[in-house]
């Protein structure tokens, strides 16, 4: 028993990268039990975070194995939103321990051995018409294998634009909508059209034009859902909002 126990923590450690959560059932696949892996833990050969998730001792968790964990347990959870243009270098201010913004298909809540680490916040957004197993736009960041899913940097403005008036300054919007330069007409173009947020449409289309970006001169107006002749109007901490369709 002690040698095939050896060798099945042996396996373990070989699947067991540094930094790298593992869940119960992951152990089950492995043919280590609920039982074995309590021993684990007693023995400390393994830590465990929370009820069936678990680590290496003493090994500080990495980011991208632990959102590749919660992609498996939140549906269409992905970086976007601010974040997501951070990690493309699309910023304005540097923060010491940025909040990491995380968008998923349906609610839930993130597990503390991950906010503890990392802070983060989870929302539940629907912005597009899309499917969870088929969002638009979002891949492993920068398609590397084992990355995150993570918005490309026109989702991600449009993620960030649908904060804006609720927990988003529009100021610090502004500022980054003026450092995208380099967007992918044709990719923001299907994302627009495929939007449910007739406000995040219009300050899309609002702030393009305000900053004069290259890219909001290759849209049409027309053919987007900017919704009636109606101005968009709301108030938030930054004043009165109101968007011309």
């Amino acid at each position: 028993m002690a040698t095939t126990n050896s060798s099945k923590l042996n396996l373990l450690y070989t699947r067991l990268t540094p930094g790298m959560p593992i869940t119960s059932e992951d152990l089950a696949a492995l043919g280590i039990s609920a039982d074995l892996a309590v021993h684990y833990v007693r023995a400390g050969w393994l830590t465990r975070l929370a009820r069936g998730v678990f680590c290496r001792p003493n090994d500080p968790l990495a980011l991208y194995s632990s959102l590749l964990l919660l992609q498996r347990r939140l549906s269409g959870l992905h970086v976007g939103g601010k974040s997501a243009l951070d990690w493309y270098g699309l910023r304005q201010y540097v923060s010491q321990q940025p909040m990491l913004h995380l968008y998923g298909w349906t609610a839930g809540r993130l597990p503390e051995w991950f906010t503890e680490r990392f802070p983060a916040e989870y929302r539940r957004k629907r912005l597009f018409d899309e499917q969870p197993d088929a969002l638009l736009h979002v891949t492993p960041f920068e398609k590397r294998s084992g990355a995150p899913q993570v918005s490309t940097p026109e989702r991600a403005l449009l993620e960030l634009l649908s904060e804006v008036g609720v927990r988003q300054s529009l100021q610090e919007a502004r500022e980054l909508v003026e450092s995208t330069y380099s967007l992918r007409v044709g990719v923001l173009r299907e994302l627009l059209q495929h939007c449910t947020s007739v406000k995040t449409v219009r300050l899309c289309l609002q702030l393009g034009w305000e900053g004069s970006l290259p890219w909001v001169k290759k849209l049409d107006p027309a053919t987007l859902p900017t919704g009636s002749d109606q101005p968009w109007v709301s108030r938030s901490a930054d004043g009165l909002l109101v968007l011309k369709s």
